[in-house]
């Protein structure tokens, strides 16, 4: 069976995310391998650009700041996130139903 990008803990969305730092534009890519490909225009340094794709992210999902948690991958482009119960999702997340 085919490992997904994202597991679903209760209502909490555990995502692993490819990030993208000083792209030309916020967006939601397209799923590599296991990670959700996701790119933002801050740059890498401090943490800002993951703080920055956690607000890009809340603003997608419909959850607060707050609702997003870092699991590992702060200062990585390799990251993995836990959204507590998302009020909406990309249609990508749609698109990776698994049986």
């Amino acid at each position: 069976m085919k490992k997904s990008f994202y597991t679903w803990e209760g209502d909490t969305l555990v995502l692993n995310i490819l990030g993208t730092p000083d792209a030309k534009r916020d967006a939601i890519g397209k799923v590599k391998g296991q990670q959700l490909c996701v790119s933002v225009t801050a740059a890498p340094r401090a943490g800002r650009a993951t703080d920055h794709m956690v607000r890009f992210l809340a603003a997608e999902f419909g959850v607060s700041v707050s609702a997003i948690q870092v699991v590992f991958g702060r200062m990585n482009v390799n990251k993995q996130l836990r959204i507590k119960a998302p009020a909406c999702l990309p249609s990508v997340i749609g698109q990776q139903v698994l049986f």
